[in-house]
């Protein structure tokens, strides 16, 4: 290899190569690519690496590899990307001179020890730095303000010491800046202000003190805010109500605040993550219920009274200790409520200790055998009423179930008797019209029809009944709905967007969709999914996802629609004995060919169908495709034989993101997980949570995951 004196481009990633790295390797060629990521080399980094002074990409990361950076390396004047981590390297970082070319840099997860040298000040067109999980200390030099271009700062998990430097308000364009788990200090300075694009900040783990600044509200995009393991007093400041965009997490913990939580902090209801632990707060958390996306809280030692919010039951449920060290919460329901059985971290609200103390074991059988006696008594009558009510059921069945009869009256009126001019649109499960009966009340009414025979039934008045409590912020709201013998009328809320099959297909001329929206409607959809297959008890399965069961508001946000009437319509056609499968032929999973039994894996399929749509804006049966040939499979032949993103992403899309970092790791890591969704084994499928889970982790971890895609793509993937 070192005799090549032609030799350009070295790609050698994602084998189990061992061994050392020729140290002559780039004496006597002018190299301009190298890749050994993922493999297992041992021994030095070359020191002549780039002598031919035409080295533009250089990726050793994720081996073995010992020793100090090559001076020569620093000063590598065409690098345009270095990436060195993970690896055991150790000694002081380089110098760098002459590297203005440099755009990438990544050196973490490894021994570097030192300080940071003030020629980084040196490296303007840098839009990425990674130098976590080293052993840097000492102070963030001024020359950080010299980076204008830089969109990533990751220096966590060093030893890093001082102030924030002031001159960081000049890295206008930084969007993640992780400082966590350093010994930084001093409060947090005025000049972040200015970093108006901030999706991330993470301040965690430092010894930052004084208050919580008040400019928070500035970063209209946050996603992420970790403030959590300093030393911060003062109350919490109410302006942080104002971070609508805040969705990964807030996290306040371990530090000195005192006083209430302001009622602001209610308002954050994309929320996902709150934790504000290890602190000396007071007052209720009633001022939190309107959080409604959240997953994960922690309020454990403080100071809060009151009932825990009767929505919070489930998070308490799954993680009692988060609640703990709060004398003066309590749990507001009655002991034997099924909210409460798993709930013991906490005391039953008007229940004390002393009361607990004095309750003998004689009291507790006596009570016991009493109840069970008054529970039998209970359980004996109403086994006769349901009996009579069962029977008189079966003697007839109602004409009329559910639903507002005034409200029904209203809909065929404006509706002119479900006239076909009011049709919004028709599916193998029923047609839908728009029902205007206000201004402020638009409907959209899907009409199911059954057959002759069979009708509508008790089950499916439980089934549609259940499918009516159902609120998550992307599934449609069902309205209303009303059965007779051979129809059936459900009232959802009208989404003004459209399907997102008519923005991504049939709109005229096609809207451009920036990615954003893309990724907004990824992510909403999924969380939508996610609710259904583990929140809802017993799980749902929706078994027809397609981007014309995702509904847009006028605000893009997606809205899943029609879950749960897959199955309505399936227990029809099997009283009917009729074989027939759910679901949209381009979005079946490989194992429903063999059986029509859906699963969540089924719908993580689907799921990932939608998302290679997305990506690529074509249709999932395409006119521009081969004979039998579906996304799936186009995608994955177009990326093994082109190795080219560009030949599958929708030109659009490539126009936006060809000159952003950012939006090409967000990307590579979208069509990663899209690969995951559709593999051809159902268990190596992820679940909806892992899929939210990374999706909302992906804004500063995606990078470097197209080469992974590409060799999915021939493997373990489709049908």
């Amino acid at each position: 290899m070192t005799e090549l004196k032609n030799l350009k481009n070295i790609s050698l990633f994602g084998n189990q190569l061992t061994g050392v790295i020729p140290q002559a390797l780039g004496i006597n060629s002018s190299l301009v690519s190298i890749d050994f990521t993922n493999n297992s080399f041992s021994g030095e980094i070359p020191p002549h690496i780039c002598a031919g002074r035409e080295l533009r990409v250089l990726n050793l990361g994720h081996n073995l590899l010992h020793g100090s950076v090559p001076s020569k390396v620093g000063n590598c004047s065409s690098l345009v990307r270095l990436i060195l981590g993970p690896n055991n390297l150790t000694g002081e970082l380089p110098e760098f001179a002459n590297n203005s070319s440099l755009i990438y840099m990544d050196l973490s997860l490894n021994r570097l020890n030192g300080t940071i040298p003030r020629s980084l000040g040196n490296c303007v067109n840098l839009t990425t730095i990674k130098w976590s999980r080293n052993k840097l200390f000492g102070p963030i030099p001024r020359v950080i303000g010299n980076l204008a271009n830089l969109q990533v700062l990751n220096l966590s998990y060093n030893g890093l010491t001082g102030q924030l430097p002031q001159q960081i308000s000049r890295c206008s364009k930084i969007y993640l800046l992780d400082l966590g788990f350093n010994n930084l200090n001093g409060s947090i300075p005025s000049g972040l202000t200015n970093l108006t694009l901030l999706s991330r900040l993470k301040l965690q783990g430092n010894q930052f003190s004084g208050g919580i600044p008040d400019f928070f509200p500035k970063f209209t995009s946050l996603l992420e805010l970790q403030l959590g393991g300093n030393t911060l007093g003062g109350t919490i400041p109410s302006s942080l109500g104002s971070l609508r965009s805040l969705q990964i997490a807030l996290n306040l913990s371990s530090n000195e605040l005192t006083g209430e939580v302001p009622f602001q902090l209610g308002s954050l209801n994309s929320l996902q993550r709150l934790d504000l632990s290890l602190n000396n707060l007071t007052g209720s958390l009633s001022s939190l219920v309107g959080l409604s996306s959240l997953l994960e809280v922690n309020v454990s030692f403080n100071h809060f009274m009151g009932p825990v919010p009767e929505k919070w039951m489930k998070l308490l449920d799954s993680s009692p200790n988060s609640f703990l060290g709060n004398p003066g919460l309590c749990i507001s329901c009655r002991a034997g409520d099924s909210s409460c059985v798993k709930s013991t971290a906490l005391n039953f609200c008007g229940s004390t200790s002393g009361n607990k103390k004095g309750f003998s074991k004689i009291h507790a059988i006596l009570l016991v055998l009493g109840s069970s006696f008054i529970c039998f008594l209970v359980c004996l009558a109403l086994g006769c009423v349901l009996l009579r009510l069962k029977k008189a059921e079966a003697e007839k069945m109602p004409s009329l179930h559910q639903g507002s009869s005034f409200l029904l009256n209203k809909v065929m009126e404006v509706t002119e008797n479900l006239n076909e001019k009011y049709e919004l649109g028709r599916g193998a499960q029923g047609t839908v019209y728009k029902a205007s009966v206000s201004p402020e009340n638009v409907y959209a009414v899907k009409k199911l029809i059954f057959d002759d025979q069979q009708g509508s039934n008790s089950s499916m008045l439980r089934e549609i009944q259940t499918l009516g409590k159902i609120r998550h912020r992307n599934l449609v709201k069902l309205v209303d709905f009303w059965l007779r013998k051979d129809y059936g009328l459900i009232l959802y809320e009208f989404m003004e967007g459209g399907s997102l099959h008519h923005v991504l297909h049939e709109m005229k001329p096609a809207p451009v969709l920036e990615w954003h929206i893309r990724y907004r409607i990824a992510l909403g959809t999924a969380q939508g999914l996610a609710y259904l297959h583990e929140d809802c008890n017993p799980s749902i399965l929706h078994r027809d996802i397609k981007p014309k069961n995702i509904l847009l508001d006028s605000d893009m946000e997606p809205h899943i629609a029609d879950f749960g009437i897959a199955k309505i319509m399936d227990q029809i056609s099997s009283a009917s004995h009729s074989t027939a499968v759910m679901g949209t032929i381009g979005y079946f999973s490989p194992e429903t060919a063999f059986c029509t039994r859906k699963s969540k894996e089924s719908d993580v399929y689907s799921y990932g169908v939608v998302l290679l749509e997305l990506l690529t804006r074509k249709k999932a049966l395409d006119e521009a495709f081969q004979e039998n040939i579906d996304i799936v499979g186009w995608v994955c032949s177009t990326l093994h034989s082109t190795n080219d993103m560009e030949a599958v992403i929708d030109p659009d899309l490539m126009d936006e993101i060809v000159a952003s970092v950012q939006l090409q790791e967000e990307v590579d890591g979208v069509l990663l997980l899209a690969f995951r969704c559709v593999s051809k084994v159902a268990s190596e499928r992820p679940t909806m949570r892992d899929v939210v889970k990374e999706l909302t982790g992906m804004k500063s971890n995606a990078g470097g995951m197209l080469k992974e895609a590409r060799h999915r793509s021939s493997g373990n993937v489709g049908k």
